[in-house]
């Protein structure tokens, strides 16, 4: 990923409706959801939602496919794997193996944060 399109990325995620969408997405896994549902489940007027999915799609962290009437929207995977990598990518100075407790791994992080909320 370019410094380009980091800066679109996150200044898409900067919002917090559109942050709420996309953390939605990557939740509802690779088959994604109507864009009705979406606007239900966070409460969004279609309007609104229809801005916000379009400045999420333009920044490339989400891809729609049709079905019938309906536009199913899904997170762009690909797309946050390259960004966390744009993001990590000079951690400890290179060489994440030195880190302590895997701070650039991002999967380590994950499961710090299961472990905690599960305390």
């Amino acid at each position: 990923m370019e410094k380009a399109g980091a800066i679109a990325a996150l200044a898409a995620l900067a919002q917090d409706s559109r942050l709420d969408i996309f953390r939605l997405l990557v939740q509802a896994g690779g088959e994604g959801l109507p864009a009705g549902q979406i606007g239900e489940r966070l409460g969004l007027p279609s309007a609104t939602l229809s801005f916000h999915l379009n400045q999420l799609r333009q920044a490339g962290l989400v891809t729609f496919r049709r079905e019938g009437r309906s536009l199913i929207y899904a997170a762009e995977y690909g797309a946050m794997n390259d960004l966390l990598a744009y993001l990590t990518e000079n951690c400890c100075q290179g060489e994440p193996a030195g880190c302590d407790a895997g701070l650039c791994d991002a999967t380590a992080l994950v499961k710090a944060k299961e472990g905690s909320t599960r305390q």
